[in-house]
């Protein structure tokens, strides 16, 4: 087996040692079988481990590791809790992996003005941890809230089922702490509605960690809406559900949440969770909230759409334990269909009128491509997450599922919807962004990349296609 050139070795060992030099020594990983559990994110097709790993603790230990990688040329790859499902946080081999795991503290909570302020280690449902007790919550809710960071919701500009009507992450994001790949620490936005100036702020939120590390973040806390009641409807097609899904928005109604499932996705959920789901082709999940009397009226018109497209169910929760039950098998939905086999999770998002001509489309190209699909998706806002089932020990079955996905978000685009909603287009969708944008485009959105990393290390190999890319890094 032929060895490391020693050139290699020496600079890996000054950077190391200049690292343990600033931090502690348990936050520097740098041994070759630790090493492995930061080798790739939640898309583990991909993996490579990176020089070494360091858990940072705070925005001066950020800084400091960020310096030296900046005066050596190291690539550095941000991360949060890794559950990224595009490649986000894949690293390269010559590169220092930097984490913000450990970063967890809620720095301020101020109910007057409505905000948090917290370090971006934090788990999704920590933040809401933190203020539920006192009647408010954070309304960005992934489906992996459970286990995802904030900093990497800010970097994917992630969702979740409560979208539709609180919006994502950049809806709820106020202000952050970031820091350059020189090491210089900036403050955008803050405790207020709006800030001065360029909105550089919406320009990190969703920019996949390719402009800044960001280390505290100021969100948006809500009030409890006084209650919140979910009606399941089951269909005899996905193409009805769609439909329906398109007529509750023509309507006017803006329920809290609008979720889509299908039968390969019901049958996993029901066998794995035992939710009560009934027998059909597809259903949805809508959730309004309010007072009774509210959640009545919206209710009432709701089930008057849906009874146009005959339901074969349509089940209104009459107490929270039916409510919960409703939403069981939809919040055990990826850990269900990861009992069966293998899959890829998608999130093309599209004009929500599109749904049905979507989902007849996917179900043509599962069997040209001869792989299951099951459908699972925030259906209100359009955000598709189809997942392409294959079995990964079988030569070729990735390849297959990865250009099924392929063709999948092409239509998306097609339909005049875009790649990614909420996952982001890490390294799964680089070579797909020729689809969505053009030439000067793409040169835009690099310019923005040149003026925050003129060398091009931060997060390098991500997002723009190699071809239009690999002549901007400086080594």
């Amino acid at each position: 087996m032929p060895q490391p050139d020693a050139g290699i070795l020496d600079h890996r060992d000054r950077i190391i040692a200049r690292l343990l030099a600033v931090l502690p020594a348990e936050a520097v990983i740098h041994d070759a079988h630790a090493i492995r559990a930061y080798e790739c994110d939640a898309l583990t097709a991909y993996r490579c481990p990176p020089l070494a790993a360091v858990l940072a603790t705070t925005t001066a230990e950020v800084a400091a590791v960020m310096r030296i990688c900046h005066e050596e040329g190291v690539p550095v790859i941000p991360r949060g809790s890794g559950t990224g499902l595009a490649g986000g946080a894949l690293p390269t081999a010559d590169s220092v992996l930097l984490g913000v795991a450990r970063m967890r503290d809620v720095l301020e909570i101020d109910y007057a003005n409505r905000f948090v302020r917290v370090q971006t280690g934090i788990t999704n449902l920590a933040v809401t941890g933190a203020v539920e007790g006192d009647g408010f919550f954070y309304a960005p809710d992934p489906s992996s809230q459970l286990a995802c960071a904030i900093a990497g919701n800010i970097a994917m500009n992630s969702g979740g089922a409560h979208c539709l009507k609180y919006g994502v992450t950049t809806n709820n994001l106020l202000g952050v702490t970031a820091v350059l790949m020189d090491g210089t620490v900036i403050e955008l936005g803050g405790a207020h509605m709006d800030a001065p100036g360029l909105d550089l702020l919406g320009v990190i939120c969703g920019s996949e960690g390719q402009l800044a590390v960001v280390t505290e973040a100021v969100l948006r806390i809500l009030p409890k809406p006084e209650g919140a009641r979910p009606v399941l409807m089951g269909f005899d097609s996905s193409e009805v559900a769609g439909a329906c899904v398109s007529d509750i928005i023509k309507a006017g109604v803006l329920p809290v949440a609008i979720e889509f499932m299908d039968r390969p996705c019901i049958r996993a959920c029901e066998d794995f969770a035992k939710a009560g789901y009934p027998d059909c082709e597809a259903l949805l999940i809508v959730e309004v909230e309010g007072s009774d009397a509210e959640i009545d009226e919206q209710l009432g018109l709701i089930k008057q759409i849906a009874r146009r497209h005959d339901p074969m169910e349509l089940r209104e929760a009459t107490s929270d334990d039916e409510a919960k039950r409703i939403w069981l098998g939809r919040k055990s939905a990826f850990g269900a269909m990861g009992q069966i086999n293998d899959y890829i999770c998608l999130d093309g998002t599209i004009p929500v009128s599109e749904l049905p001509r979507v989902l007849r489309r996917t179900a043509e190209l599962s069997r040209e491509f001869g792989l299951e699909v099951a459908n699972v998706f925030h259906a209100g806002d359009g955000n598709m997450h189809p997942l392409i089932l294959f079995n990964a020990n079988k030569p070729g079955d990735l390849e297959i599922a990865e250009a099924l996905g392929a063709e999948i978000l092409k239509f998306c685009v097609e339909v005049g919807g875009c790649l990614t909603g909420e996952h982001g287009v890490g390294i799964e969708k680089r070579d797909l962004m020729t689809v969505q944008y053009g030439p000067d485009d793409l040169d835009a959105q690099m310019q923005v990349k040149d003026a925050f990393d003129p060398r091009w290390l931060l997060n390098p190999a991500k997002v723009f296609p190699l071809d239009v890319s690999s002549g901007r890094r400086v080594a």
